[in-house]
């Protein structure tokens, strides 16, 4: 079992159960999976730039991404309907525990001035996204090896109603909120 995962049933929800007042522990918010996605705009034109990111994503992540298309053309960005504009991977169970594990214990402490991520950037429906600026945070990147340095997006789904309830969950598996 996964080292979160263990916690997450030891620690957090007996926490999350006296502090909520649950009746059902199927109540208990938990992580459902996260999203990586990587936009990927500036290799329409070039394969190879695109090949070399989206292998990046996929040794970040363990899995292997999808790339995503266009789906309108837009002129003033020289997009056409069905171009290659980005990459995205959905992990779940264990690979989802082991990436916010490694996240939240190895990625975010690298991070040069890091002083805690935000707890602004919830949607309102208890799920929370966070964008970092450089992939070169990760440990399994080599950074001979970047061609670019590309920023990518985040996003935890919970099976939270509140943001509150998904704040508390994530606070209480490892995510570093900035002190306010």
């Amino acid at each position: 079992m996964a080292r979160l995962k263990d916690k997450y049933v030891s620690e957090v929800i007996p926490a999350l159960r006296q502090k909520f007042q649950y009746g059902n522990i199927n109540e208990v918010p938990r992580l459902e999976k996260i999203v990586l996605n990587m936009g990927l705009g500036d290799c329409k034109d070039n394969a190879k730039s695109m090949d070399i990111a989206v292998n990046e994503l996929a040794t970040i992540s363990g899995q292997k991404p999808m790339v995503t298309k266009a789906k309108k053309s837009i002129a003033n960005f020289k997009v056409r309907e069905g171009m290659n504009v980005g990459a995205k991977v959905t992990l779940r169970n264990d690979r989802m525990y082991e990436f916010a594990d490694k996240l939240m214990n190895i990625v975010l402490p690298r991070v040069r001035d890091f002083r805690g991520v935000s707890d602004k950037a919830f949607d309102g429906r208890g799920n929370y996204s966070l964008g970092v600026r450089e992939q070169l945070i990760f440990p399994e990147i080599e950074y001979d090896k970047v061609e670019k340095i590309r920023g990518m997006e985040m996003i935890f789904v919970t099976t939270a109603k509140t943001d509150e309830e998904a704040k508390e969950l994530l606070r209480l598996l490892g995510m570093p909120f900035a002190q306010a």
